[in-house]
């Protein structure tokens, strides 16, 4: 290219005239933009307690992904006087609730006019429009009622032998694993990996290939790292690979419906909760939409998963802290079962161990897995007398919060405060236990939820002999995304009495 053209340079000077000029406006626009979303984030955020100044479109995005529980912690100190306080978080104005009663409001209110539940603030994207959580009024009603033989006793009881089997086998391989290194173990990702093969056979039962669950381990791993990364939809980004991971565990999922539906026809039993669905689904309808069911199973796992993971982990933890605690539990577990007697442990074993159900609930009011439970305004929407909260807005009732307001000595973990009649604070307090949620959208699976938990709780104290290794800060919450040790909780672990085989 001749660069000496007159044409070229002359080519060159209209661009450099042309950006001089342009610029001015650029900047203009940028300062309006700025301007604009400041004066819009100050309206909305009314008489609330928040920062003042937001970075415009990202906001306290950084902040919170950085330090979640610093970020968090200090909107709950914002709301210590009024309730609720503002933030602003990648382009959305947010409302956090610390206030039981004004939680229990937003709950109640759950309708196309009101409140929208909606999981994650970017739910919709990750898990498409037909989720559980997004229905409302009797079409939600309906699902629920089809949902119901999921969670029967007779579900329950056969769910229950499946759960103490795979929590044994991982226990036994946990003890290989301490047995042949010396070094202390960080649970959380072996608890992971318990809770998603419980949930894959619990759920899907026989009906996943062992290549299908290695690629389903896959997809969900991507799916998690999804959850805590910005919410960008591009080639690349976590939020698309977990986006598009979504989609793959939820055909996999669909494709276990359609042959759960076939042994059910020919009048097998039901061994899983796909068989229990299809079992009632099959007397109603003569064919269901696999794609949709296959959705409302990752639904299912997805809320057992990652919280059932978290409540484990704090168990461990509760327990080595409390030896007072473990030694009554292994007390009661032992009157009734003993790992050496080669039988299992049944519902209606469950159902006497009742100071270790009281230690499980324990453990998930003390540490609410899921610590908030976001929900958008569909419509503008009067909280308080004061304050009204705008159309568009995200509203995070905290269930943390809730757990540690009203309770005798909140901040004590006390399993006595379940167990003992004359406290009672089960009942007392129920409207502050709001870790299964609360209103029409409360959670379904909450007898199995509690189930997985004591079941744990009975075998590890009767298996294990376990010891923290204890340091600075290891009981610090850690969002990942639901809430852990930050030290993964790692522990020593010594054989205490071997299975039969």
């Amino acid at each position: 290219m001749d660069y000496h053209w007159p044409g070229f340079h002359a080519a060159g000077d209209a661009i450099r005239r042309s950006a001089a000029v342009s610029f001015p406006y650029l900047l203009c626009a940028l300062a309006f933009w700025f301007l604009w979303e400041q004066l819009s984030y100050l309206r909305k955020k009314g008489p609330l307690p928040g920062p003042h100044f937001v970075i415009p479109f990202l906001g306290s995005a950084l902040p919170m992904i950085l330090n979640p529980t610093a970020f968090w912690a200090r909107q709950a100190a914002l709301a210590r006087d009024l309730g609720v306080s503002a933030n602003f978080l990648v382009g959305r104005f947010v409302v956090f609730v610390r206030s039981t009663e004004l939680s229990h409001k937003v709950f109640a209110n759950v309708r196309p006019d009101a409140f929208h539940l909606i999981g994650h603030p970017f739910g919709k994207k990750l898990f498409g429009e037909h989720n559980l959580i997004y229905l409302f009024d009797q079409q939600h009603k309906d699902l629920r009622r089809r949902i119901a033989p999921n969670f029967t006793p007779r579900a329950l009881s056969t769910y229950v032998d499946i759960q103490q089997r795979v929590i044994a086998a991982h226990i036994s391989r946990w003890l290989a694993l301490a047995t042949a290194s010396p070094e202390p173990i960080p649970l959380r990702l072996l608890c992971r990996d318990l809770n998603l093969e419980t949930s894959q056979t619990v759920f899907a039962g026989p009906y996943l290939t062992p290549e299908a669950r290695v690629q389903f381990n896959r997809d969900y791993n991507l799916f998690n790292v999804g959850l805590m990364a910005l919410p960008f939809d591009l080639p690349g980004f976590a939020f698309r690979r977990a986006r598009l991971a979504v989609s793959r565990l939820i055909q996999t999922l669909s494709g276990t419906v359609a042959l759960s539906k076939s042994r059910i026809r020919s009048g097998a039993e039901p061994t899983c909760l796909i068989d229990f669905w299809m079992q009632d689904a099959l007397r109603e309808i003569t064919e269901a939409n696999d794609i949709e069911i296959g959705g409302h199973l990752f639904d299912f796992l997805f809320a057992a998963q990652d919280a059932s993971t978290s409540s484990l982990l704090w168990a461990v933890a509760a327990l080595d802290a409390h030896p007072d605690v473990l030694a009554r539990v292994r007390s009661e577990v032992s009157a009734l079962w003993s790992p050496d007697s080669g039988l299992p442990i049944t519902a209606d074993l469950i159902r006497q161990m009742r100071y270790t159900e009281a230690v499980a609930r324990e453990v998930v009011r003390y540490r609410p897995p899921a610590t908030m439970v976001p929900h958008i305004a569909g419509e503008p929407f009067r909280l308080t007398e004061w304050y009204t909260v705008p159309k568009g807005a995200i509203v995070f009732p905290s269930v943390y919060e809730s757990s540690f307001q009203g309770f005798t000595e909140p901040e004590r973990f006390d399993p006595e405060r379940f167990f003992s009649e004359e406290r009672a604070e089960d009942r007392v307090y129920k409207r502050n236990f709001l870790a299964f949620g609360a209103g029409a959208h409360q959670c379904v699976g909450q007898r199995y939820a509690v189930n997985h938990l004591l079941l744990f709780i009975a075998l590890f104290v009767s298996l294990v002999d376990f010891k923290r290794r204890r340091a600075d800060g290891c009981n610090d919450i850690a969002y990942v995304p639901t809430i852990v040790p930050r030290d993964d909780c790692t522990v020593y672990l010594v054989p205490r009495w071997a299975l039969s085989t």
